[in-house]
């Protein structure tokens, strides 16, 4: 058996199909927001040539396609309700305008997914952006996306990675 440190033998990380296509909401989003993209396009490009495809030598893992059109088409239609919701979650020192791309798709996904998915748990919606972020980021941003979403969970389910509020 090959041993973790093997070059021959990546550990992969096994990923559901929802976690793949949140993954690739977010590129989506990405790509919306920096060549100006419009969402059929993107979805239809995703669709057809990435989810589930090889891209450039590199097998891409099946997605959730239904799960991938609903996060990139509603993060699209809540936009103007999901940003004061990160500017209202952020503190002082991480202002909405020093967030990039990457760091705004993600943050806008995880909480359209707080917001309309609430058949699924907050802990794994909160750690499925969380893991995303930390696959772009070292340190600071994975925390702020874990501190952003857990704030907003509780305010949006009244519950912070699957803790619910006490009733008053």
């Amino acid at each position: 058996m090959p041993s973790p440190n093997d070059e021959q033998t990546p550990l992969i990380k096994t990923a559901n199909k929802r976690g793949v296509a949140r993954l690739a909401a977010v590129q989506a989003l990405y790509q919306m927001d920096v060549a100006g993209t419009g969402v059929l396009e993107v979805v239809a490009e995703y669709e057809a040539h990435r989810l589930g495809k090889e891209v450039d030598g590199k097998q891409y893992l099946d997605a959730d396609p239904q799960w991938f059109r609903a996060i990139v088409s509603g993060v699209v239609s809540d936009q103007t309700t999901l940003d004061p919701m990160i500017r209202q979650a952020l503190t002082e020192d991480w202002p909405l305008s020093r967030l990039d791309s990457t760091l705004r798709a993600i943050l806008r996904a995880g909480i359209w997914e707080l917001k309309n998915k609430a058949d699924v748990p907050t802990a794994v919606i909160v750690s499925e952006y969380v893991d995303i972020a930390k696959a772009f980021y070292s340190e600071e941003e994975p925390k702020l996306v874990n501190a952003v979403l857990d704030r907003l969970a509780f305010e949006l389910r009244g519950e912070s990675k699957g803790v619910k509020a006490p009733r008053r």
